[in-house]
């Protein structure tokens, strides 16, 4: 194995010189680095993490934490998007990346299996965030982001929800829709901004909503929103929009409208949520809110960098992504 003194005695130049030349900080001129560069790369010269940790007290591995209900792993389209972006933005900088989620930790914590990975920061997506293990880790002495929840004193990078289900619904209202349903998933922070919002937004155009309009599902579980479908259907003053919580579940919505005799938008309009690359193959192509996920997974790499490289400097903050409506067609234009 080429060792850093192997490589001095081919350059002509000292141990220390090389060192340099080779963590990426050096003091010495161009030419020079460029050289040892290399021959050391001439030479097949591999750097040794474990040594290079020990001097460092850095091991250059971020931990992602991701715990997925519905067993899709990483082809979970959203998700997938925002764990892809986060590993190059990572690896750009110069990070690697490790999973510690249940699957891998052995009756550890998530911490004490953060410890054991020497991870220098954690990433936390898609969790139960009030988990006393996710909580220990968000509290330790281990840098993390966490994405779609805030902790106080804690910096996260979060779709802005809120945002979101103001612009579908205003969506509908422009298309005529007054009696607009919202089937919603389970409880929670992201939920529960999304529910407020609705409401919230429903009221300042002065429409009131029926409780029976509101119905719970749960996330990318098509037969859920399926059956709240059934529901909405079969109401006497049934609603001409109906939004779901994501478009994995919006299909399970088509396929009881459709068992029904309906077709959207002839007879009743759908709006998605997230905006997967499904959205805009399905024909007729749905109307969807797209969240930035690719947005969301780089900018939670980059603060997690920022807080290990300037851990005193750098100021914990909730960073707000915005999505976009994507205007399919799913929703009919009402207006008289």
């Amino acid at each position: 194995m080429v060792k850093i003194k192997d490589i001095a005695k081919k350059c002509g130049v000292s141990i220390a010189s090389v060192s340099k030349a080779l963590s990426g900080n050096s003091d010495l001129n161009a030419e020079t680095e460029e050289r040892i560069k290399k021959i050391a790369k001439e030479m097949g010269y591999v750097p040794n993490a474990n040594a290079r940790s020990l001097k460092t007290n850095k091991s250059n591995n971020i931990g992602i934490l991701f715990v997925d209900k519905t067993n899709s792993g990483l082809q979970h389209e959203y998700f997938s998007l925002i764990l892809n972006s986060l590993k190059e933005e990572a690896e750009k900088n110069g990070f690697d990346v490790t999973f510690i989620s249940n699957s891998l930790k052995g009756g550890m914590s998530f911490y004490q299996h953060a410890k054991y990975r020497n991870c220098d920061g954690v990433i936390i997506a898609s969790v139960d965030f009030k988990n006393p293990e996710v909580i220990e880790l968000v509290e330790s002495d281990i840098p993390t982001v966490t994405i779609d929840y805030i902790f106080n004193n804690a910096s996260a990078v979060v779709s802005d929800n809120v945002k979101g289900l103001a612009e579908i619904v205003r969506y509908a209202y422009n298309k005529g829709h007054r009696k607009i349903a919202f089937i919603h998933g389970e409880d929670t922070n992201v939920t529960r901004q999304r529910i407020a919002s609705f409401y919230k937004t429903m009221e300042e155009y002065g429409i009131q909503v029926p409780d029976e309009y509101v119905k719970k599902a749960t996330y990318h579980l098509p037969r859920e929103s399926g059956h709240a479908t059934r529901e909405l259907l079969a109401l006497k003053d049934r609603p001409t929009c109906i939004i779901y919580p994501d478009d994995y579940s919006l299909l399970g919505g088509l396929t009881e409208i459709e068992s029904n005799g309906l077709k959207v938008p002839d007879d009743i309009s759908v709006i998605g949520y997230d905006g997967i690359n499904i959205s805009r193959l399905l024909r007729p192509m749905i109307t969807t809110y797209v969240q930035n996920s690719e947005g969301i997974g780089l900018l939670a790499a980059q603060k997690l960098v920022e807080i290990i490289n300037h851990p005193k400097t750098s100021i914990p903050e909730t960073i707000q992504v915005s999505g976009f409506m994507q205007e399919g067609e799913t929703v009919a234009d009402i207006n008289e």
